[in-house]
């Protein structure tokens, strides 16, 4: 029985033994750096009523990052930070016109100007979990604060699009259930796949549309079965939709392997364990990760195919990935289980916030794994 129905959201770090006290200090100071500090925060605000989430390795804002941080802002009680988020990604992200009206460009300079006007659909599905969380936790406002409005909305067109008439395509592939890498093309991403999310939506998104994501929530704990090595537990960045990874080169890269985007395919996986009891053999996956990583953190060092074969190309993101597979140890419940996940936790008690240029990314998957395993990233 998950935390939906018995309320229960499981603190791994104080099951091992760090006290209560030390894990709210942790939670105040992650955010101060987070938020406010003025060297090292993400966040920013500009006008009276907006911010911002910077990517620093690029230099601007993403949907990703700013609906990141209205979860993050949500599950810790910052409205006037959520608000402002919103307020920007509605002011310069939301597009109103074209093919993709509806949806939210993924990458915009810090001035707001449009670096592009296609979608990714991890912010979507992020916007409308945390407007939901929203308007429970806070109650809806006006406009476009109406919060479970809006999240109704955005679902709305990541599902009909394209259907009686409507121009662009659709976010998630209407016959197999699963969300597209982006609307329009043949593939997906593992790490976009968020059954504890789509759960949700099948209860509070419009009423026409939650058989919709009752079924994705059952297609994608399939999927994540097949996406996820047999042996390692890793997944790819992009993959087919039978679960292999992409097999092609795509104009931007090859995005086949075990990197960056994949890393997030455990922290969900073990979110999903917390939310909801209903494991299709997906929840196996980040204990073989564990496995195959080993006892120290060597092995997190380069990029690998799923079979575990490594490649000449480094980790970019050394934290995020330490992160991602500690908050896909809330699976562990066996004693061999939970003495695996100790040391994986422990190793991301013990690591600093990532400082420098390349510290968007790192701080976004650290910040979700301290709220998710001190039993802090909840339903509302």
């Amino acid at each position: 029985m998950g935390a939906f129905e018995n309320k229960n959201y499981r603190n791994l770090l104080k099951e091992i033994g760090i006290p209560e006290e030390e894990i709210q200090a942790r939670i105040k100071e992650a955010v101060q750096t987070f938020f406010y500090d003025e060297n090292e925060r993400i966040y920013h605000e500009t006008g009276a009523d907006m911010g911002y989430l910077c990517d620093t390795g690029n230099n601007d804002a993403r949907t990703e990052g700013m609906s990141y941080g209205m979860m993050m802002c949500v599950q810790l009680d910052m409205k006037e930070e959520f608000d402002r988020i919103w307020k920007w990604s509605k002011t310069y992200m939301f597009m109103d016109e074209g093919e993709n009206e509806g949806y939210f460009a993924w990458s915009c300079q810090t001035n707001g100007t449009k670096n592009a006007y296609g979608p990714a659909p991890d912010g979507e599905e992020f916007y409308a979990m945390a407007l939901f969380f929203a308007s429970h936790r806070w109650g809806d406002g006006e406009g476009i604060f109406e919060y479970s409005r809006e999240a109704k909305e955005i679902l709305s067109a990541c599902i009909h699009k394209g259907e009686n008439g409507r121009v662009g395509y659709p976010m998630w592939n209407r016959d197999n259930h699963q969300i597209l890498f982006v609307p329009g093309i043949d593939f997906t991403d593992p790490s976009y796949h968020l059954p504890q999310f789509y759960e949700l939506f099948a209860l509070w998104a419009n009423e026409e549309d939650r058989d919709f994501f009752k079924k994705a929530a059952a297609a994608s704990r399939d999927y994540l079965v097949t996406a996820c090595h047999k042996e390692t537990g890793l997944s790819a960045e992009y993959a087919n939709f039978d679960g292999t990874p992409m097999d092609k080169e795509l104009a931007w890269g090859y995005y086949g392997n075990f990197y960056s985007d994949a890393y997030r395919t455990a922290a969900n996986i073990g979110l999903d364990s917390v939310w909801f009891s209903d494991d299709h053999g997906q929840q196996s996956a980040p204990i073989r990760m564990m496995k195959f990583f080993g006892t120290d953190l060597e092995a997190v060092r380069c990029e690998y195919k799923i079979d575990g074969t490594p490649t000449d190309r480094p980790v970019l993101h050394p934290l995020g990935l330490v992160s991602t597979i500690a908050q896909g140890a809330l699976v562990a419940k066996t004693p061999e289980e939970m003495e695996l996940a100790t040391k994986w936790i422990k190793w991301f008690w013990n690591q600093p916030m990532r400082k420098g240029v390349r510290r968007y990314y790192d701080n976004c998957l650290y910040m979700f794994a301290l709220l998710a395993l001190s039993g802090n990233y909840r339903i509302y």
